[in-house]
């Protein structure tokens, strides 16, 4: 199964002269703990880095830095790790697991924002199919059970 058809393709963006305070104010706002940063290159919108809700603490609050002058560009994690549309599910979780990120930006052929496939949407999708795997031996259990009344 390609990555396309299980990642959010509602992806908080920011562009990078952005505030931190902006990002943050997203993040509260829609319930995420990261916001992608993109530049629009010749109409694509195209991922450049990505700032998180622990780069904001680390790098802006515990420092006392002021929010409201530094920019998403400035702390923004400089080499994005992103990966192809039609990557298929093991494919990208051994690539986030080979690169050491948990969030990772999905793109299509020209490099412009598809969505994002995170390590809750990993999890999520196979605890169910391990829900299924265990239905399945379930329901293979009492059929053997009904049938060798």
């Amino acid at each position: 199964m390609p990555i396309s058809e299980i990642c959010n393709r509602e992806v908080v963006v920011v562009q990078p002269n952005d505030t931190v305070l902006e990002a943050a104010r997203l993040m509260r706002q829609h319930h995420v703990g990261d916001v992608l940063v993109v530049e629009d290159r010749g109409g694509v919108r195209t991922p450049v880095g990505i700032v998180t809700d622990r780069d904001l603490v680390v790098e802006i609050m515990a420092p006392e830095l002021d929010q409201k002058v530094i920019t998403v560009g400035d702390i923004m994690a400089p080499d994005l790790v992103t990966v192809k549309e039609n990557t298929g599910v093991f494919e990208a979780i051994q690539y986030m697991r080979a690169k050491g990120v948990r969030r990772l930006p999905v793109v299509d052929g020209s490099g412009g924002l598809v969505g994002i496939l995170t390590l809750d949407d990993l999890l999520e999708l196979l605890a169910e199919e391990l829900l299924a795997l265990a239905k399945l031996v379930k329901h293979e259990q009492k059929k053997e059970t009904m049938s060798r009344r």
